[in-house]
């Protein structure tokens, strides 16, 4: 039996609540799974669905940490496991047990000062594992340089189940809104500044008197939206962007597949860096190129030149540049057809391959 101690799974909705949720039915077709988990609205209905033990805790944040790690250390006495893989260094910090641990880090979460006390205590859990699980080069290479042992980490790209059959009527839907607006260009992710929507708005206002019919679709919510908007407004491209949120999955997807170019060059904000993009992977799955910037591990999911483009995100030029090369001659068609060929590799039945490596 392997245990998972998440503190992102479903039924809520996001990256890495998808990747947990992924590992987790894939290790469960090989293994023998039960999943610590954080108390979460409507979970029942969810965790009654499926094949392994769901236990969830809840409370105020620090508390269910501590409550969390006592259920787990109980457990483990009396229980055979085999190993324990987290989705977070804090998940393991207080779990006292001599069993296998595994860390999955995905970049901001161990992005601190080498210096601070934060860092230190991250090491210590991180060196105490079996191995390290990065997501990308980029993560790998950052938690060496802070300080964990360069011979426990391994990096193992996120898996994506196969793309979901597209709704007709959703498809119908996305036409109708889109109308004859064409190239168009796609962001599915959260508004924050890491993202860099911003950049890409101003980019629309040149790219905007070679292709008058542009249109720029952001799907998504978080703090930035208002300011996005206000943005959008006082560059007059209220025609040029469309904001979707609390969308179905459908439609999600269908915007997705109907789009040219996946946009999305991120940048390191703060301690904020994009560790890997598994909205670049999910883009691929439809035919779609993807233009992501050079901070970070966009580079594990992005071909450059191939399957899309890798840009400076600080720089406004390039992005500009790099998005009108791709529209040139209708460019994204070849990206795109390259990069659902490409995108098989991040298939879960592969990915799950090199988990049961390092766990035999």
């Amino acid at each position: 039996m392997y245990l998972i101690v998440t503190r992102a799974f479903p039924p809520e909705l996001g990256g890495m609540q998808s990747l947990m949720w992924g590992l987790t039915k894939e290790m469960s077709k090989n293994f023998m799974i039960k999943v610590f988990a954080d108390y979460q609205k409507n979970h029942k209905e969810f965790d009654d669905k499926e094949s392994f033990s769901i236990e969830r805790v809840g409370g105020i944040k620090f508390l269910r940490k501590i409550r969390k790690a006592q259920l787990i250390n109980e457990f483990l006495k009396e229980s055979k496991v085999q190993g324990i893989i987290a989705d977070h260094w804090k998940s393991l910090e207080l779990i006292k047990s001599n069993k296998k641990k595994y860390c999955l880090i995905h970049g901001k979460e161990i992005n601190h000062p080498k210096e601070s006390s934060i860092n230190t205590r991250l090491i210590k859990v991180l060196n105490d594992t079996e191995k390290v699980i990065a997501n990308s080069e980029y993560t790998k290479n950052l938690a060496i340089d802070k300080g964990v042992d360069k011979n426990k980490v391994v990096v193992i790209n996120p898996g994506v189940n196969p793309a979901e059959e597209l709704n007709k009527k959703s498809l119908e839907k996305v036409e109708r809104l889109l109308k004859i607006k064409t190239p168009r260009l796609i962001t599915v992710s959260r508004f924050d500044k890491r993202k860099n929507h911003e950049k890409v708005i101003m980019a629309l206002r040149n790219l905007k008197q070679q292709y008058p019919d542009i249109i720029y679709i952001c799907v998504g919510y978080g703090d930035e939206e208002n300011n996005l908007k206000k943005l959008v407004q006082e560059l007059d491209l209220s025609s040029q962007v469309m904001f979707f949120k609390d969308i179905s999955d459908d439609l999600k997807n269908s915007l997705l597949a109907k789009s040219d170019i996946f946009v999305m060059p991120s940048i390191i904000h703060k301690t904020s860096v994009e560790g890997f993009g598994i909205s670049y992977v999910e883009a691929a799955q439809y035919g779609v190129p993807s233009l992501g910037g050079k901070d970070g591990g966009a580079s594990d999911a992005i071909d450059h030149n191939k399957t899309g483009l890798i840009c400076d995100g600080n720089n406004l030029d390039d992005i500009y540049s790099s998005l009108n090369s791709m529209i040139e001659n209708k460019k994204y068609l070849e990206l795109g057809k390259n990069a659902k060929d490409y995108v098989s590799k991040f298939q879960w039945e592969k990915i799950i391959e090199e988990y049961k490596k390092i766990l035999n």
